[in-house]
């Protein structure tokens, strides 16, 4: 699945800039320079070594994708493996003098059948004062918004930080400070060291207590089930009505998550016209199960549907400025989660 990958993270403006905001930070903080060496795991199309390579500082992408990669390597000058990165890999990258000052994971783990082997391969490719940076969707957030189109075929775990903390202590590594983010609809960024290498945090400490208040509780889930049957109830009813009415509707966003919310809440070409997505490799090919045509989001512009449903919620705050021009012809989107809202 993932040796040819339709989504370059690229595409999106606010990874590109939040991706530019770690790298600067980490290099002032962590004092990289030239003999030091930043690696990232699912590296996409670099752009986030990109900002490390711009700095001086080398780099190294292990990218599967051999797509990706190469755009990576072409466009960007990122030398980057096309590999799926493990115990072996990690072992034979660290054999070769491959040590890694800062390991970047972002939004991968949650795709991963091997987790041991994976943080396994952090361990082994890290320097002794070497730090591990991940980020992934956090399952507080996925609860408290309803998140539940981020469950799809190509994510196979949800994270706390509770999980996490088990999972790194597990081959040798501890994890010493979090962060919460809100990007992806809400995020934690972990950085991890060998055991003993750096002071646990307040913060650490802090968001594994609130956790044992719910984590581990069957009703939070349950809850969380009816509330995803609610939504898809108000918003079926929301666009039959719109419908009825006449309306136009278009979809901004062939996202994974997109084709998870219309498969499971039956939304197709009955209440929906088009979908719309700024990444070329996906234009003018067809959303899975519901065989919506995807087009340039120009087309906004001059067909002008009276709605759009905004399925790449996540990137909402981008998306609604980038279609001011659409916006102030009249058209209006849709946002159904958390909960459903017109903007």
């Amino acid at each position: 699945m993932f040796r040819e990958y339709a989504y370059f993270s690229s595409y999106s403006d606010t990874m590109v800039a939040h991706a530019r905001n770690i790298a600067e930070r980490l290099i002032e903080k962590r004092k990289l320079g030239p003999n030091s060496l930043v690696a990232e795991i699912a590296s996409n199309d670099g752009y986030l070594l990109q900002w490390y390579h711009k700095q001086d500082v080398p780099v190294l992408g292990i990218e599967p994708a051999l797509n990706i990669a190469k755009v990576a390597v072409e466009k960007r000058g990122v030398r980057t493996i096309a590999e799926f990165f493990g115990r072996d890999i990690a072992s034979q990258l660290a054999a070769a003098g491959e040590r890694a000052d800062v390991i970047h994971a972002n939004n991968v783990l949650a795709h991963v059948p091997d987790l041991n082997g994976v943080v396994a391969g952090f361990q082994t490719m890290l320097k002794p004062r070497g730090i591990v940076v991940v980020e992934a969707p956090y399952l507080k957030d996925l609860l408290d918004h309803v998140e539940f189109d981020t469950i799809y075929h190509e994510h196979l775990c949800y994270f706390s930080l509770t999980a996490l903390d088990k999972l790194f202590r597990r081959h040798g590594l501890e994890i010493f400070d979090v962060e919460r983010l809100p990007i992806h609809g809400g995020s934690l960024r972990i950085f991890a060291c060998l055991a003993g290498a750096e002071t646990i945090s307040d913060a650490v400490k802090s968001l594994l207590a609130q956790e044992a208040t719910w984590a581990l509780k069957p009703a939070t889930y349950a809850d969380f089930g009816q509330r995803v049957i609610d939504l898809r109830d108000k918003l079926v009813e929301f666009l039959t009505q719109l419908k009825s009415e006449g309306k136009r509707i278009a979809v901004y966003g062939a996202s994974a998550k997109g084709s998870t919310l219309m498969n499971f809440f039956r939304i197709d070409g009955r209440l929906l016209d088009y979908v719309v997505d700024r990444s070329a490799v996906k234009q003018g090919r067809y959303t899975p199960g519901t065989r919506l045509r995807i087009y340039d989001p120009s087309r906004l512009e001059y067909d002008r549907p009276d709605y759009c449903l905004l399925l790449t919620w996540n990137f909402a705050e981008e998306i609604l400025s980038q279609q001011k021009k659409y916006r102030d012809q009249g058209g209006k989107f849709i946002i159904p989660i958390p909960h459903v809202r017109v903007a």
